[in-house]
């Protein structure tokens, strides 16, 4: 069963899960999969994964690198997992592409290549928002596209970790809200 917890942002509210393993979800009020795989059946209750989230949060929140990682528990397909298992590796204050992130899954795979764009639909059903850093993905044109929490939150976070370029932009047709 997953135990829920709200926490009220800069950004706005964020719903907070975890089960006996880890976080099992991070969502932003409004986001495009909120709650996606949380339990129909799950109770709101502060447990000592959740407390130590809350604790990750305030440290980020404040514009630190927080220096540890609560818990995580990734439900998923083995390549949206393989995928956000990347995502958790890019650099506090860096970026990444969708492409590289691709060429790092065929590379992995033995592979030649992989598509971007599945990468992109496993990088945006990502639930750990965050802690598993999905909004450190750019495009190879430096576009801000898809981030299912919304651009705006993107370009906060990137701006609060010291990682935005003035070369960024937010394309005319995004497929994030």
């Amino acid at each position: 069963m997953h135990c829920t917890s709200l926490y009220n942002s800069p950004v706005g509210g964020i719903l907070l899960a975890a089960d006996e393993i880890g976080v099992v979800g991070v969502w932003f009020e409004g986001e495009k999969y909120y709650a996606y795989c949380l339990d129909k059946e799950n109770e709101p209750r502060e447990t000592p994964v959740i407390k130590e989230l809350k604790r990750w949060l305030d440290i980020y929140f404040q514009g630190e690198r927080p220096g540890f990682e609560p818990p995580i528990h990734m439900i998923g397909t083995p390549f949206q997992v393989e995928v956000w298992n990347i995502l958790r590796e890019i650099p506090y204050g860096e970026t990444t592409t969708y492409k590289e992130i691709a060429r790092r899954v065929a590379e992995n795979r033995g592979l030649k290549t992989m598509s971007a764009q599945a990468v992109g639909t496993a990088v945006g059903n990502n639930n750990i928002n965050l802690i598993v850093p999905c909004h450190r993905v750019v495009g190879t044109n430096n576009s801000l596209a898809g981030y299912a929490g919304g651009i705006d939150k993107k370009i906060c976070f990137l701006r609060l970790e010291g990682g935005y370029k003035d070369a960024y932009f937010v394309p005319r047709h995004s497929t994030a809200p």
